[in-house]
């Protein structure tokens, strides 16, 4: 196979580890390049290989695209949820073909205040941030009609992907990749009585926010940029998804309870008598 490589830190290209997989894939008859942008993917292409943790793969999620390109997660970070294959599993499964691509949604930020050098499209979540001290208003829309004003520290909107990533950690539910969904969930909210919200994954979601501020902070899975406050966003799903490389074996439930210890307990694990 023709097999891309992405690192975003240089430093992994140094490991060991890194060169005795490089070294491999070439032995395996796999023809290999490195790539920095979207525009370094040669024609013919049949893989890329994201080489490093989550926040790699979030990069080189914008290097695939639209191309149709499997993204591969090669684990060489700390998590590695999406990320979560070692260099040795990697190796066997594509010597042995054992591997599967599944489509992971995509949404589209759009509006006039969304930076002009910032990717528009976002595999785990978009989410607005306040920027000093003041209280956040936001107002949402799903389809035009409008919910009560949050008033919390932010909010975000989240694919079915990104349920366990910042999602996770605010309060939102965790969705298997499978599911047409989108999650909105306020970011420390100021009132007890707020919960996140699930929708369908076809609606249109526009936020736009108040503040005593004159900017907020607006992020796009790991990019982010300063805009002022009173901007309107649209929040939508994007007319291409990700294909995302899924080895034999591995699944959502395993990753859960691998990565992120779901249902582990103590007292389960024979480690208090």
């Amino acid at each position: 196979m023709k097999l891309a490589i992405y690192t975003k830190d240089s430093s992994v290209a140094s490991q060991e580890r890194f060169v005795t997989f490089e070294k491999a894939l070439i032995a395996s008859g796999n023809g290999i390049y490195h790539i920095s942008t979207d525009d370094c993917v040669l024609p013919g292409t049949d893989m890329i290989l994201s080489v490093g943790g989550d926040g790699t793969f979030l990069s080189a999620a914008r290097r695939a695209g639209e191309s149709g390109i499997p993204l591969l997660g090669v684990n060489f970070g700390r998590l590695g949820f999406l990320s979560e294959n070692s260099p040795e599993d990697v190796l066997s499964a594509l010597a042995d073909g054992n591997w599967a691509v599944e489509e992971r949604e995509i949404l589209r930020l759009a509006g006039a205040d969304v930076p002009g050098d910032m990717y528009p499209f976002v595999l785990n979540e978009v989410a607005v941030h306040r920027r000093g001290a003041a209280m956040l208003g936001i107002n949402v829309a799903v389809d035009g009609v409008a919910l009560p004003t949050y008033w919390a520290d932010g909010l975000l909107v989240a694919t079915s992907s990104g349920s366990t990533a910042y999602s996770l950690s605010v309060g939102g539910p965790i969705c298997t990749p499978d599911t047409k969904v989108l999650i909105i969930a306020p970011i420390a909210p100021h009132n007890m009585n707020v919960r996140p919200l699930i929708v369908p994954d076809s609606a249109l979601v526009s936020i736009s926010t108040i503040s005593r501020d004159g900017e907020i902070m607006l992020s796009a899975d790991n990019r982010s940029a300063a805009v002022p406050s009173g901007g309107e966003f649209t929040v939508s799903l994007a007319q291409f998804s990700l294909k995302r490389v899924r080895l034999g074996g591995s699944s959502f439930v395993k990753a859960l309870t691998s990565k992120l210890y779901w249902g582990g307990d103590v007292r389960n694990s024979g480690q208090e008598k």
